[in-house]
């Protein structure tokens, strides 16, 4: 794995992508393809009203230590989550609180929100809101994971920033593991996860970088599709791209297949929109949009900035340089670490900014992220973009419930930002899979949630 534990495996951190990936902890829903809910360790539920929904708790379902699940400890974990410090992040901004349902107090859970939210049952699909057994949950505030989920394999020791045991869980609830367990190693460099799988020493390997891919056998790896995409930002309020011809101008300049095969050797897609092939409704539905006519740079100085911390960007933001200037514009660069250059990017001080973007967040659904970058009040607005219609189409989106008549207003949305030219999408990101070919359905998650599961199996 690409990552050590950073904050000792607890769920309520990002640690708990970990849990999920060797299928050790779960959660009371999960997500489908398209990022509808589906039963996990709830089996069905419903909206009471608009700020209650009601979750029914599997019953027979055991943890790792011999106790059983209940919708006491489902109340008392989600509960812990909104008391934890920090908060896990599909928690920020919500007033969340969980509570028996009394009229079936061994059954059922009741979920609150401060405000109407369509996105509740999305919400409790994230892996930093699994349930893990009473015991795990410690006075000082700590969580130990060990010993404690519900999966089909069972964490049994962790060594420090080293790796992991799993071995399999034979009172799973569920369809019985196929594996015998798991051996986890946290290899933070990439080109040493790439030679254990040239070697035989691994079976699955994460994020093998793109220099190593064609170093490795092309059966032993695949590329999936990430719901990231790497944009360029443009500066509405003010300097060169306040007038939208000179944005449409960026926009025709932009080559972006140029920069699939210079930078990332062909391994990424082509940007369509904002949303990727990540999420495949989104080519689906995608609406048409009109484009706006473009002026002549005519030679109009702008500043061009990104950050050092994903190593790709600063070669894209070589690429788009030698694109802007061969369309007439005059560019200078500022190329910083991303910790000292997030703020003077927030507040407007670019012309233009090259940023690797999530467009979604551990809900599966890409509103938040397009109202936080998009939106007049958006806390990640880099565009400065303020339009009295995107913000109607963002409203209307939110407040839409969960299916096709979301995923229209969504695309919807996305449609007048891309009218507007205050963000040009490049490309969408792939994180690439190395497996050895020993063992079959291992999963190829977009999400990064799953990895080793019931259904992975020896050859």
């Amino acid at each position: 794995m690409l990552q050590p534990p950073r904050s000792g495996l607890t769920p309520f951190s990002d640690d708990a992508f970990k849990l999920s990936r060797w299928s050790t902890a779960e959660t009371l829903v999960v997500l489908d393809e398209a990022g509808d809910a589906q039963p996990a360790l709830a089996t069905a539920w419903e909206q009471v009203d608009p700020r209650t929904w009601r979750f029914e708790v599997r019953q027979g379902v055991t943890f790792h230590d011999g106790t059983p699940l209940t919708a006491d400890q489902v109340a008392a974990v989600l509960t812990a989550a909104t008391k934890a410090s920090p908060k896990p992040r599909i928690l920020d901004g919500v007033e969340l609180t969980a509570q028996v349902d009394p009229a079936a107090p061994s059954e059922a859970v009741l979920v609150r929100t401060g405000d109407a939210d369509p996105l509740v049952p999305q919400r409790l699909s994230s892996p930093q809101l699994s349930i893990l057994a009473a015991a795990a949950y410690r006075p000082d505030g700590t969580v130990d994971p060990v010993g404690h989920g519900t999966g089909p394999f069972e964490l049994v020791a962790v060594d420090g920033t080293v790796g992991a045991t799993l071995d399999r869980f034979d009172g799973y609830w569920g369809e019985r593991a196929k594996a015998a367990g798991i051996d986890v190693d946290f290899v933070p460099d990439g080109t040493a996860r790439a030679a254990a799988l040239r070697t035989g020493t691994a079976d699955v390997v994460e994020a093998v970088p793109v220099s190593q891919a064609s170093l490795l056998e092309s059966d032993q790896v695949f590329e999936v599709p990430m719901p990231r995409t790497n944009t360029l930002y443009l500066n509405t309020e003010r300097g060169v791209f306040k007038d939208t011809a000179m944005r449409a101008a960026a926009r025709d300049a932009v080559q972006r297949e140029a920069i699939v095969e210079n930078v990332y050797e062909g391994r990424a897609d082509v940007a369509q929109g904002l949303l990727g092939p990540a999420l495949p409704w989104a080519a689906e539905g995608r609406p048409e949009r009109t484009e706006r006519p473009a002026a002549d740079p005519a030679g109009a100085e702008i500043v061009l900035a990104t950050f050092t911390d994903r190593a790709e960007l600063p070669e894209v933001a070589v690429q788009l340089e030698q694109q802007l200037e061969a369309a007439g514009f005059r560019v200078r660069q500022e190329v910083r670490e991303y910790a000292q250059i997030e703020a003077d990017a927030l507040a407007g001080d670019f012309d233009a900014f090259i940023l690797s973007r999530a467009t979604v967040l551990d809900s599966g659904d890409p509103v938040a992220y397009m109202y936080s970058d998009f939106a007049c009040d958006g806390s990640f607005n880099i565009a400065q973009l303020c339009d009295p219609a995107i913000d109607a189409a963002l409203r209307k989106a939110s407040g839409t419930e969960t299916g096709d008549a979301r995923r229209a207003a969504t695309l919807e949305a996305e449609r007048l930002i891309l009218e507007s030219d205050a963000a040009i999408p490049m490309l969408h990101e792939r994180v690439i899979q190395g497996e050895s070919g020993d063992f079959s359905d291992v999963a190829r998650d977009p999400r990064e949630r799953r990895l080793v599961t019931a259904e992975t199996a020896a050859r």
